[in-house]
């Protein structure tokens, strides 16, 4: 059966370079068959977690916008790959919008106890991060919020693509060590015949 694969593009910049990286991963998956599906957040409504609370009896989200919507595409697909600008050090706005929406997943996991899935599935994510600063220490944060995030997903937190000093738009297309990563990445994250690896694997480049 052929993979689902599901990249989400949070960064608010047309053709910014994590969406090109993230475009040449999901080339790559479908390169292994996978079927692709390509989102950009900032064509959906969402708004920000209001800590109401409510979710920690019903496990599900009480504001209603198009986080629903995108949510249930996120459960259905076999894999997903999340693309983020850094700024000020971790994700993007928009992307921690989505990020923090994300409670009723923990209270539905560690409130109520409940699984998302009826049965055990094969789900696996990666990480696309591109910022301008120089210091690695960028990419920490991150590492720790999808950390978070994935576990909250019930999805296996696989590779990351990391990739630093890179900062104008467009500026990705010179970056030919990064283009060939994110196609192999995504051609791997697609091919369900190999193990997930215990702890993510990581590629930084600058």
């Amino acid at each position: 059966m052929k993979a689902k694969v599901l990249g989400i593009s949070t960064s608010p910049r047309v053709q910014g370079n994590t969406d090109v990286l993230l475009r040449r991963a999901l080339a790559g998956a479908e390169s292994a068959a996978a079927r692709t599906e390509y989102v950009r957040l900032v064509d959906y409504t969402i708004g920000p977690c209001t800590e109401c609370n409510a979710c920690n009896a019903t496990g599900r989200c009480n504001v209603r916008d198009d986080y629903q919507s995108l949510l249930e595409r996120m459960l259905d697909a076999d894999r997903l790959i999340f693309a983020t600008p850094v700024f000020f050090m971790t994700v993007c706005a928009q992307a921690k919008m989505l990020i923090d929406r994300g409670q009723c997943l923990w209270a539905q996991k560690y409130v109520l106890k409940k699984d998302l899935f009826c049965s055990e599935r094969d789900r696996r994510a990666m990480v696309i991060a591109v910022g301008g600063s120089r210091s690695k220490k960028q990419f920490e944060c991150i590492r720790l919020t999808m950390t978070s995030y994935f576990d909250s997903l019930q999805i296996r937190y696989v590779s990351n693509l990391f990739v630093s000093k890179v900062d104008a738009r467009g500026e990705i297309e010179e970056h030919p060590a990064a283009i060939e990563q994110a196609y192999r990445l995504g051609s791997q994250l697609a091919t369900s015949d190999t193990e997930p690896p215990e702890k993510p694997i990581t590629i930084e480049l600058t």
